[in-house]
């Protein structure tokens, strides 16, 4: 536009912005105001508060990514107005996310890949929770055809995430969380024909234990429950929670069986903004059969322009996140993902050998065999300051590292985890480590006394 038409009587697009009324009052917090306050004004208020919050790429608590392509970014922006559940009006949103399923079948070794039912979430928690939903209502069909009681379902499970306490309350199941015995860090087959029973609706197995970064042996759960079968005629299915792993074992842990290729397992979520490298709010879950979704758990919805089947939790969701992630499998392919979980891997061994250095630390895993994670406790000795102090003082340089008890059993162990995820590059890793050693070597020399156990924050 020239300039001679630029109307010089509105005067509040020139104004600065911290010059205005709204910024020398405080933002409302309990009313909605009554005046109305210019775009960039609100914007750069709130963006000022926002400041306040961690640098999320420092946060190696959580699982969930930090870091995208722009491209990604983009696709997000151009989708923002696309309500992934209504799929008469945006069928093409909906043909990316039936591919998503199948792809993810196919990575699973699903035996008819082409034809295998699942669906997106907004996370694995609720994929975890349909997942649960199935094997009850399948279960439950099975108790009620032989005739017996189907009112006292449970679940077996080892250390797993709040996921599977929500379900179980939500939805009336008993779980049979296993205390962790020894050194053991997860469910052993062992302790199957402890808990399970005729009432067991399915074990719960999970490849990557959200505490330590373990992998459970889903192979030797599945080679037990089918010897229980042949000696106690009881027939549990499994499900594998693989929030985290099921996109880590399938491009660089091949040699681990966990998916699919066991009969015994049903299903699978999984989440997509973890290691599956989207951005927050996209999670998956896949059975192995269209018999392993039981028909009365599906919704047919004829007000959104066609009849539409529906069995998320959900109803109205974005369809960036969907996008974001065929994008990824798009761009980055097999090879890519492969490249970008083994170099987190690497990593995280790399940082495991350097803390294993340090005498007052012990590790607890060392990035081998599961997530690239590490994790790892004090020595007996008593150093003059718990990990929770630790934590304490690496966040002075930003880092937010998780401390907290291991689960039942075993809750007099308190670990430190750090996640290794994509955009943690060897630099970053070297970073951490530099403040790590320059926050124990303070610790050591300035002990703090009374120092109590405080809860850590421990999953994303």
């Amino acid at each position: 536009m020239p300039i001679h038409h630029i109307n010089l009587n509105n005067q509040s697009s020139m104004r600065d912005i911290y010059a205005t009324d709204a910024s020398q009052e405080s933002l409302p917090k309990y009313q909605m105001p009554k005046q109305r306050i210019e775009p960039r004004t609100a914007y750069a208020l709130i963006r000022d508060e926002l400041l306040l919050d961690g640098n999320a790429r420092q946060n190696l608590a959580t699982f969930c990514t930090t870091w995208v392509d722009d491209e990604v970014k983009q696709l997000m922006t151009d989708a923002i107005d696309k309500n992934m559940i209504d799929k008469d009006e945006y069928p093409q949103t909906a043909e990316i996310e039936s591919r998503c399923v199948h792809i993810l079948a196919d990575l699973w070794h699903a035996k008819k890949s082409r034809k295998t039912v699942g669906c997106s979430t907004t996370g694995s928690s609720e994929a975890a929770m349909l997942g649960g939903l199935a094997l009850k209502w399948a279960w439950r069909k099975r108790r009620e055809a032989a005739g017996k009681d189907a009112s006292k379902p449970n679940i077996v499970t080892g250390p797993v995430q709040i996921c599977w306490e929500k379900f179980a309350r939500y939805f009336d199941v008993e779980i049979r969380e296993v205390p962790l015995e020894g050194n053991n860090l997860g469910l052993t087959p062992s302790d199957l024909r402890k808990y399970c029973d005729e009432n067991t609706i399915g074990v719960v197995a999970t490849l990557g234990v959200t505490f330590t970064g373990i992998y459970e042996p889903i192979e030797a759960l599945a080679n037990e429950l089918d010897l229980m079968q042949q000696d106690l005629g009881l027939d549990i299915p499994i499900h594998v929670d693989a929030a985290s792993g099921g996109f880590i074992a399938p491009f660089i842990q091949k040699d681990i069986v966990w998916d699919f290729q066991l009969d015994r397992v049903k299903s699978i979520n999984a989440s997509g903004h973890k290691f599956g490298l989207a951005p927050l709010g996209v999670g998956w879950i896949i059975w192995a059969s269209q018999e392993d979704l039981p028909e009365e758990l599906i919704f047919y919805v004829d007000y959104l322009g066609g009849n539409m089947p529906t069995f998320a939790l959900n109803f109205s969701r974005p369809g960036g996140e969907i996008i974001a992630q065929y994008y990824n499998f798009l761009h980055l392919g097999f090879d890519g993902y492969s490249a970008v979980q083994q170099a987190c891997s690497d990593t995280a061994q790399w940082l495991s050998s350097k803390l294993a250095e340090f005498d007052c630390l012990e590790m607890v895993y060392d990035g081998h065999g599961g997530l690239p994670a590490v994790a790892y406790k004090l020595t007996d000795t008593n150093h003059g300051f718990t990990l929770y102090d630790l934590s304490e003082r690496v966040r002075m340089g930003g880092w937010q590292i998780a401390s907290y008890p291991l689960p039942m059993n075993r809750q007099d162990t308190v670990v430190q985890r750090i996640l290794i995820r994509h955009g943690v590059s060897r630099d970053l890793a070297q970073l951490l480590l530099d403040d790590i050693i320059r926050a124990i070597d303070h610790l050591s020399k300035n002990p703090i006394l009374n120092s109590t156990a405080k809860p850590g924050f421990h999953h994303g």
